[in-house]
């Protein structure tokens, strides 16, 4: 097993989606509201990209205006100089900026009805696998993240659905479980259990299927940048006998350290790296990045897999990095 990056090339990759489950009230606050969900993906690669939105004015902010988690990704791959691509994997609204398209569409609701269809799984998992194919030809390690609104119910949904007790974590501090609970049930009620392909087409969400099928695709070293989400991409990929061989999953402490999740736990049950980081957003000198230690929005956009590979590369704490951006940010806006 991998314990670091292998020396050479290192390519971040960040998988766009969208579920029309993030529509339901109190689900996810990747947004500042649930119809504005719509715009978080492609907010995101946009300001990794450009260091600014355009689908949206400003950035991707909670209700109560805390910012989004790919302004730390943004610092630490500029920081560290490596590339990334944006891949769009069923987004509502496409990122402009120069990305992967691939004709994936948005998930349905999964508490009203199946994620999708499995011919749309099937060809989801299809493309991903030549993505990952073709990314992890061009480097060593290939870095995966993913920002999707309302994944983690979409997750647990496929967990449940796999058998698999796990539980997943929340942008929120305090978890809305009852609702997740709710929308996995009706889920659940529905449930064809004839193929693992076809109960991740009736319970997941496009990024989930697009990621599984990188990882069986990818012929490098591969980190898997993100939290619970990326459990039902592994469990997923487990079940379809997929290749998870140098595998690793990163995320941060936020995330891994949550006492009602047990992370570190079941990620190691899958027989991969796990790995959390801790950029000390505490320190922050501002009040939205502080508010990531006091459990907001904890990961996403690949923040943990790309902070992780920014201090490994450059041997440095990342946080200095992470203030300068948000200062150059609020400066633009100013």
């Amino acid at each position: 097993m991998i314990l670091t990056l292998k020396p050479g090339r290192t390519l971040f990759s960040l998988v766009l989606s969208y579920t029309d489950t993030a529509k339901i009230p109190g689900i996810t606050i990747a947004g500042a509201s649930p119809q504005d969900t719509i715009y978080t993906p492609p907010a995101d690669a946009e300001l990794i990209h450009h260091g600014h939105c355009i689908s949206i004015p400003g950035l991707p902010v909670t209700p109560d205006g805390k910012p989004t988690p790919a302004l730390l990704t943004r610092a630490a791959l500029t920081y560290a100089d490596i590339p990334h691509i944006v891949i769009d994997a069923g987004c509502a609204v496409s990122p402009q900026m120069p990305h992967i398209h691939t004709g994936i569409k948005p998930g349905n609701n999964i508490e009203v009805k199946p994620a999708m269809s499995y011919k749309d799984a099937l060809y989801t998992m299809q493309v991903g696998e030549y993505v990952g194919h073709t990314l992890s030809s061009l480097c060593d390690n290939l870095i995966i993240g993913e920002s999707i609104p309302a994944g983690t119910t979409t997750a647990l949904a496929l967990l449940r659905g796999l058998n698999l007790p796990y539980k997943v974590s929340s942008s929120m501090p305090d978890n809305p479980t009852d609702i997740k609970e709710r929308v996995v049930s009706a889920a659940l009620s529905r449930l064809n259990m004839d193929t693992y392909l076809n109960v991740a087409a009736q319970t997941a969400d496009p990024m989930i299927l697009f990621v599984a099928g990188m990882l069986n695709g990818s012929s490098s070293n591969v980190i898997l940048a993100g939290g619970t989400q990326m459990l039902a991409v592994l469990a997923l990929s487990i079940k379809m006998k997929h290749n998870i061989q140098d595998t690793t999953l990163a995320t941060t402490t936020y995330v891994a350290d949550d006492p009602k999740v047990s992370f570190h736990k079941q990620a190691e049950l899958f027989g991969v790296n796990v790995i959390s980081v801790n950029p000390h957003l505490e320190d922050s000198r501002h009040a939205g990045i502080r508010a990531y230690a006091e459990g907001f929005a904890k990961e996403g956009a690949g923040a943990g897999g790309a902070i992780y590979a920014a201090q490994t590369i450059t041997n440095t704490d990342i946080l200095p990095r992470i203030d300068e951006e948000y200062d150059t940010i609020l400066l633009d806006r100013d």
